[in-house]
């Protein structure tokens, strides 16, 4: 019986929306814990940490009895923060962690991870990419409100997400011009359309240059004000553009079953370059060439069967 959930995350949106998207797959009733650390345990790995409870910053959300029975967590800071809440529990809290704990992976009753991390296990459970909150519904409301804002868009309509720059890929003004001339040429030889929506990331430099990149040709940029356009776009667009430094949006974008062509960026990661590459592998993306070739592939979604695996490993 699994009567509390504490969905724990360092808040960030692409992982917080993995572990609150499986305990709403599950079915179960949850709390999100959003935690910050101190230093050093922010770059020490969690297997040194000596007392894990008492590393969470002031701000963090408080960790303390009564203690759930299932944590969710994801993120190098949640793993030793649900090992140490475990063990307070005296070992009733059972745990399910999202992603590479680097831990001991014995520590945890299951571990879901994408494909990419090469791990395996008797306790693990794998995925193609990343888990999200996505759904078809989500996506046809979406449509449904977007359809008459981008009617005067000439088609076949490109949807380009756009992610920002972080510890491995640089998403600055510079790549974003890059980006944009790449993209305006495309469109021009398809006679397509664009609509470009920036994520929370977005640099305001790194969108004002696509802007000027993207020069005449028919398009809409969202501003950041006022309604998201982001469902809209998976629901019309006939191709997306995604940049590659964002798991969730390329994972989510695979619902659709929509050719997704990924973006390359300057700089280099090994694990979300094995993630793209394992995809291009199975058919389900290209990377982004200047231009818009046609492609299909059964959408992907891994929510619901991942939801299942986890419960019947816990029992429930």
């Amino acid at each position: 019986m699994v009567d509390s959930v504490w969905c724990l995350s360092e808040g960030y949106a692409g992982m917080e929306t993995q572990v609150v998207g499986l305990a709403e797959a599950m079915g179960l009733p949850h709390v999100v814990k959003r935690v910050r650390v101190r230093r050093p345990w922010d770059w020490l790995p969690g297997r040194l940490w000596p007392v894990p409870l008492s590393a969470p910053t002031a701000d963090s959300d408080p960790l303390a009895p009564p203690w759930p029975d299932l944590v969710i967590s994801t993120g190098n800071v949640a793993a030793p923060l649900a090992v140490a809440i475990r063990r307070a529990s005296g070992g009733h809290c059972r745990l399910v962690h999202l992603q590479n704990p680097k831990m001991p992976l014995r520590l945890f009753d299951v571990v879901v991870v994408p494909r990419h991390d090469r791990l395996s296990g008797d306790n693990v459970v794998e995925t193609r990419a990343g888990l999200h909150r996505v759904t078809p519904a989500k996506i046809a409301e979406g449509a449904d409100f977007w359809r008459d804002r981008f009617a005067h868009l000439p088609r076949p309509l490109v949807g380009v997400l756009m992610g920002g720059s972080n510890r491995r890929y640089r998403l600055d003004a510079r790549a974003a011009a890059d980006l944009g001339a790449g993209l305006a040429k495309a469109a021009e030889a398809a006679g397509a359309g664009l609509a470009v929506t920036p994520s929370r990331r977005t640099a305001p430099a790194a969108l004002e240059a696509m802007r000027a990149a993207l020069g005449a040709r028919p398009r809409f940029i969202w501003d950041g004000k006022g309604d998201n356009p982001y469902f809209g776009l998976l629901g019309l667009a006939d191709h997306l553009v995604i940049t590659a430094d964002s798991v969730s949006m390329i994972s989510e974008a695979l619902l659709t079953g929509k050719p997704v062509h990924v973006a390359r960026l300057p700089g280099r990661s090994r694990r979300l370059g094995r993630f793209v590459e394992d995809l291009v592998a199975d058919g389900y993306v290209r990377w982004f060439e200047g231009a818009f070739p046609a492609f299909g592939y059964a959408p992907l979604d891994e929510m619901p069967r991942v939801a299942a695996e986890v419960r019947r490993r816990l029992g429930l």
